[in-house]
């Protein structure tokens, strides 16, 4: 069963990471296969709520992008160095692959063979040398072990073609020798006292005992074979070990973990048939065809708490959308397939996901329970935002029951810790709550901090504002809003660029809008701060 990867938004509040790790509990628990991730640093907020109810912090998901290992390449597609010529090739056409990666005995990657440097073998090897295995002659001409003093053979091939006269006065025979001979006794004689390398006796051709004996003592290799000596003559280079004849230059080799649309644009450069796939210690895993790609397993995965991509994981168009559980405004994202898609007017996804729990009859874990309680405390500013809905009351009262605490001292920490802005730059906090949306192909970024102390942020808010001006500029926004919310008086200031002024008078009906202006009881950017500039952009 492949993994389900289930995660919130590109800038993770306390509602989404709550959401992604109680939700991938419940999937989990109905038989599915997934796990939870973040695509950004977790808030301090969102960190103390894991902290308090000691459960790890997701990890960290890059993208969603389709990777070589996604695709259904020649896993294990190797070949062994010392694997013969003759069982490469085999291998190859059984498979039906023009290119074999070869390996050394650590499985590691020395270099590639292909069908056509098999044919340049056969037709301008080096016909008279041969180094192998004795096992891998015995197989390549279906021989029979006579005798055998060596695992591996090597040396210059003969063939016992004279008259034995000629052969025995002319051609000096040494234990570098390889002789092909059929049954000629006096040639086998000279051959086994000469002590030569090996001996292929053709036409299952009879050696006498003393010649036997002989070879015995001199530790002469001995193979029989039904062939005829022009079939073994013709077939015995293909005997040898593969790695004589590898490849290992000019050779383009990919991780399992590449994207897949970089091998598409290199394979496409360099115009091979064949990539061998290698981990970090170069290993190779197996073999990669430009034809495999079109066989491919996209990763799958669940969004919660956002449905728009330009606020989701890098890489959402080449992965499969299985779910959406949300609770903004429904944007624009895409899917090729019918999916479940649970949009609620409610305060906090975790709403909805308590409620899908009652649904599915599964009980909720107390470590589960704290972390659902955090996304809606934290979303409904304690039940205090205009997003708050009854359903967001009621399941807040029953989590805090089953959890036995207090939930507005306990929500009164979480705020708290999440408000700290010690250490943090002034691009930081800003890009804190961070998010991006596209209205009427304008490019809107709005950030939102929450504190305890406003002035922490107004008291250099020159410094904001020539940010906000920088980013404005360099990233091609039209709007980009900084609204620092009090959480005691239950309302925000706004810093933003100079440039968006008049729009954002109109949205929040304000004569003259000065920077750093409170605009009370607005708190809320899905119901109050996003609708009115979409409201006013859209005039």
């Amino acid at each position: 069963m492949s993994k389900i990867f289930i995660f919130g938004h590109k800038k993770p509040d306390t509602d989404s990471v709550m959401a992604s790790i109680s939700l991938s509990y419940l999937k989990n628990q109905l038989g599915e296969n997934t796990k939870a991730y973040v695509l950004g640093d977790l808030n301090e907020e969102s960190k103390f709520a894991l902290n308090y109810f000691n459960v790890k912090e997701p990890k960290y998901l890059n993208d969603v992008k389709l990777q070589i290992k996604d695709v259904n390449y020649h896993k294990n597609c190797v070949g062994d160095q010392h694997n013969s010529i003759y069982d490469s090739y085999n291998y190859m056409t059984k498979n039906e692959i023009t290119g074999l990666p070869i390996v050394n005995n650590d499985k590691k990657f020395i270099g590639m063979v292909s069908i056509k440097d098999i044919a340049k073998e056969l037709i301008k090897g080096d016909f008279d040398y041969l180094k192998t295995s004795y096992k891998n002659i015995i197989k390549t001409i279906e021989g029979q072990e006579i005798l055998k003093f060596d695992d591996e053979i090597s040396g210059n091939i003969l063939v016992a073609s004279y008259r034995s006269t000629s052969f025995i006065e002319n051609v000096e025979l040494n234990q570098n020798t390889i002789l092909i001979v059929g049954d000629r006794h006096s040639i086998i004689e000279y051959a086994v006292n000469s002590g030569i390398k090996l001996i292929i006796l053709t036409n299952s051709g009879y050696i006498k005992d003393e010649h036997l004996e002989i070879a015995r003592k001199n530790k002469v290799n001995i193979i029989k074979t039904n062939f005829n000596t022009f079939h073994v003559s013709k077939t015995i280079a293909l005997c040898n070990y593969i790695n004589t004849i590898i490849t290992n230059k000019d050779i383009i080799c990919f991780d399992e973990n590449d994207y897949l649309n970089d091998f598409i644009e290199i394979s496409n450069k360099v115009k091979h048939t064949n990539y061998p796939i290698v981990d970090k210690q170069n290993k190779c895993l197996g073999l990669l065809r430009l034809s495999d790609i079109s066989e491919k397993s996209k990763k799958k995965i669940i969004l919660v708490d956002h449905n728009e991509p330009e606020q989701s994981v890098d890489g959402i168009d080449e992965a499969e959308i299985l779910e959406v559980i949300d609770h903004h405004k429904i944007g624009n994202i895409n899917t090729n397939t019918p999916i479940n898609f649970r949009n609620m007017a409610v305060g906090s996804t975790n709403t909805i996901i308590y409620q899908l729990y009652q649904e599915k009859n599964i009980d909720i874990p107390k470590d589960i329970a704290g972390l659902m309680l955090s996304g809606i405390l934290s979303d409904t500013l304690l039940l205090n935002s205009p997003t708050t809905t009854n359903k967001d009351r009621i399941t807040v009262e029953k989590l805090s029951a089953l959890l036995n605490i207090d939930y507005k001292k306990y929500g009164i920490e979480m705020l708290k810790a999440g408000t700290t802005l010690e250490g943090k730059t002034k691009e930081e906090i800003l890009y804190n709550d961070f998010k991006v949306f596209n209205i009427e192909n304008k490019k809107i970024g709005i950030g939102q901090i929450f504190t305890m102390n406003p002035n922490e942020i107004l008291n250099e808010i020159d410094d904001y504002i020539k940010l906000i001006e920088t980013i404005t500029k360099n990233k091609n926004y039209y709007i980009i809003g900084l609204f620092i919310t009090d959480i005691l008086t239950n309302g925000s200031y706004i810093i933003y660029n100079n440039s968006s002024k008049s729009i954002l008078e109109n949205s929040f009906n304000i004569d003259v809008l000065k920077q750093g202006q409170y605009i009370k009881g607005c708190i809320s950017r899905k119901k109050q701060i996003i609708p009115n500039i979409i409201d006013e952009i859209e005039k």
